[in-house]
């Protein structure tokens, strides 16, 4: 179970510290992306489920999955209530070289780290967990209600916009289930992260960071 944990942990954790002092997002977040990729790539050996082949039409609807949820994402935007507030406008650091560094990092960590660990966690571990706690013995994809209802409510509340945050684990558990595949998990969730980030840098919406 560690190696699907420990990144997640590591990524939570940090962020919750970054919000205790001046510039602790910021600060953090490269560290937090750092960190928490080098967790993956020492446990790189484990995650045999990321070696799995896609075809090109597979690879097709996995960028489509990832652009239908950033719609998703964006659309109801303050027509229901969040948990929370969220916000990461880098252009609030003193110097420019932080700026730019910051924005690197967020994209960098948003759309290669976070997809990655996420992925990893919710649709490779916890799904098949919630099935069986000797997880590895559940082949990947494997439908319950139970896994496919928690894993998608879990993800949601894992984000301050929960309510499209239960859309996006609905439907990046439904690409699980057509394809048996968590790479293609990965590259739509990193699609949707990417697009999100320049969506955000070309509108100033920092909110969504």
């Amino acid at each position: 179970m560690l190696p699907y944990l420990l990144p997640f942990m590591l990524y939570i954790g940090l962020s919750i510290l970054g919000g205790y002092f001046n510039y602790g997002p910021f600060i953090l977040y490269p560290v937090k992306t750092i960190i928490v990729g080098f967790s993956l790539y020492y446990f790189r050996n484990t995650y045999v489920e990321l070696k799995s082949k896609y075809t090109l039409h597979q690879l097709s609807v996995s960028i489509a999955v990832g652009i239908l949820v950033f719609i998703v994402w964006i659309l109801p935007e303050g027509r229901y209530p969040t948990l929370g507030t969220s916000s990461f406008d880098p252009f609030v650091l003193p110097q420019n070289w932080m700026i730019f560094g910051s924005i690197f990092f967020r994209i960098l960590g948003a759309s290669i780290i976070v997809p990655l660990f996420e992925e990893l966690f919710w649709r490779s571990f916890l799904i098949r967990w919630i099935i069986n706690q000797d997880f590895k013995t559940i082949a990947i994809g494997t439908f319950t209600w139970l896994s496919f209802g928690l894993t998608s409510l879990f993800f949601g509340l894992e984000h301050h916009r929960w309510l499209v945050g239960i859309l996006a684990g609905i439907i990046y558990n439904l690409l699980l289930y057509k394809y048996k595949n968590i790479r293609l998990c990965v590259i739509s969730h990193g699609v949707t992260n990417f697009i999100l980030g320049i969506y955000v840098l070309i509108t100033g919406q920092w909110s969504y960071w």
